[in-house]
């Protein structure tokens, strides 16, 4: 019966009949002592424990054992860190370097198209960044490639160029941001490139090796064009400026009528032959010292060098000519000639007033003016069209008008255009204004345009020049602490230099 039926333990694993009955202890065993329970009869199977042994083993085995990797994914390993992409995904995208990984079946292709492959993980290794893998990974699970804000634009477009995605696979929004921070990368370090250049010198100590008279011409060019680099050199430079300013005051006085008497005008040529002088020999003194003459051509400091000391010449040629022709041809057609002759002579003389900018070699604040402008020119020529059309616009309208009153000075359209350029330039002279309401109103459209046309660049202009001017300023001071540095060594290796003859000579007098 069930009631009177014993209940039945679970038999040991012994063959020994050693089951006593109404003995419950030895059969019936918790799950826990069941566990830990081994048959007696199986204890010479147990083999004596060591615990480095069976470290050991256990890494052999882990060792021995090949990983479980399901063959419907592609075992990709990048910079370390391992993906698994499934094979349907990448096939999706066959153009890509993952995609025709995952459609070609030629072992050499794909060896081809990966760094390196481990026959025994079935793993494809690429040294590649594992940063931005992360992004492309995330492009072949969901279709998008996404882009983030912290990333490098040059980076991370290597990257996808790599492999074989293209940059539509992203949403618009991120893609035009992408695309504006990268034009703006692109923008810097070609301005970054170019400030470089600027403040690279022309010449090179090692271009002078191996040259006719090389360690001459190097010290003329150091004492030319390095300011910093001895007092002499400090000197020459000082005096550059200064007789530019000489030359300047003296051709401002020229002008002036009570300079016109022999007395003053001669001390105003010698003046002239002097300062003429002094830039013909600084001319010469770079020509020679120059180990790329068609370079120092075309340098733009060196151009404006010789604009300097040409009209000086070109003067004493034509004032030549202006003698020979008035003492030897009388005739009427022959003194027209001299007289145009005295016009280009002016216009020649005219011409010094560009020695001012011989000022810039030695100017930072020129300097940082002169490539602020080449850096803006679009920016500039975009101010002077919406200058021209404002002068075009609203010296018609004031003409269209005015026309009509008596008096009136805006007779024709360009008789108005230097009112519309005064009106623009916010300057208002008052020489030319309007009598009728109509004008009136017109100029203060005119006027209100020219104010908010002023007011656009300024920031723009402003901003870079600043941003140049430190550069240039930064770069200026590091080279001349780096001179004052290589000096304070150079006087230092030859006090060392001097003790140690001494103490030699002392030495061998003793002997």
């Amino acid at each position: 019966m069930p009631g009177t039926m014993r209940q039945l333990g679970k038999r040991r694993a012994s063959l020994s009949a050693n089951l006593k009955i109404g003995d419950h202890h030895g059969c019936c065993r918790t799950p826990e002592e069941e566990e830990v329970f081994f048959p007696f009869a199986q204890d010479s199977v147990v083999k004596q424990w060591s615990s480095m042994h069976n470290v050991t083993e256990r890494n052999q085995e882990k060792s021995k054992a090949p990983p479980r990797r399901s063959r419907c994914f592609l075992n990709i390993n990048v910079g370390g860190k391992s993906f698994q992409i499934a094979y349907k995904m990448a096939a999706r995208y066959p153009i890509t370097r993952i995609g025709k990984l995952a459609i070609s079946t030629d072992p050499m292709k794909k060896l081809k198209l990966c760094d390196d492959y481990s026959v025994q993980r079935n793993e494809y290794f690429f040294d590649r960044d594992p940063l931005i893998f992360h992004y492309i990974f995330h492009f072949y699970r969901s279709g998008v490639l996404w882009i983030m804000d912290e990333l490098c634009p040059t980076n991370f477009v290597e990257e996808i160029e790599y492999w074989g995605i293209h940059l539509k696979y992203s949403q618009q929004c991120c893609r035009i941001l992408f695309e504006e921070k990268q034009d703006e990368l692109k923008e810097y370090l070609k301005i970054q490139r170019e400030l470089e250049a600027e403040l690279e010198p022309m010449e090179r100590e090692e271009n002078f090796e191996g040259k006719c008279l090389g360690g001459f011409r190097k010290a003329v060019w150091n004492l030319i064009e390095k300011p910093y680099s001895s007092i002499p050199a400090k000197i020459i430079a000082v005096m550059s400026s200064f007789f530019v300013l000489i030359s300047i005051v003296g051709m401002t006085l020229s002008t002036v009528e009570e300079m016109q008497h022999k007395t003053g005008k001669a001390f105003m040529e010698q003046l002239e032959t002097i300062c003429a002088i002094f830039f013909t020999s600084e001319y010469l003194m770079r020509l020679i010292s120059t180990a790329t003459f068609p370079k120092f051509l075309r340098a733009a400091f060196n151009a404006i060098d010789l604009v300097a000391i040409l009209p000086f010449y070109i003067q004493i040629l034509f004032e030549h000519l202006d003698e020979g022709d008035a003492l030897y041809h009388e005739e009427r057609h022959k003194m027209e000639s001299v007289g145009k002759l005295g016009k280009v002579l002016k216009l020649i003389k005219l011409m010094r007033i560009f020695r001012i900018l011989k000022l810039a070699r030695h100017s930072t604040g020129l300097r940082a003016f002169g490539f602020t402008m080449r850096q803006c020119y679009q920016q500039v020529c975009c101010l002077l069209l919406f200058i021209a059309l404002g002068v075009f616009t609203f010296s018609a309208l004031m003409h269209s008008v005015e026309h009509d009153v008596p008096g009136t000075n805006f007779t024709s359209i360009p008789d108005a255009w230097w009112w519309a350029a005064v009106s623009l330039s916010t300057v208002g002279y008052g020489d030319t204004v309007p009598d009728t309401v109509l004008g009136r109103m017109v100029a203060f459209g005119c006027i209100s345009f020219g104010i908010i046309l002023n007011g656009m660049p300024i920031s723009i202009l402003y901003n870079k020049f600043s941003d140049y001017y430190a550069k240039l300023k930064a770069h200026e001071n590091e080279t001349s602490l780096t001179l004052k540095f290589t000096k304070k060594i150079r006087f230092k290796e030859r006090a060392l230099k001097k003790l140690a003859e001494c103490c030699s000579g002392d030495a061998y007098v003793h002997d």
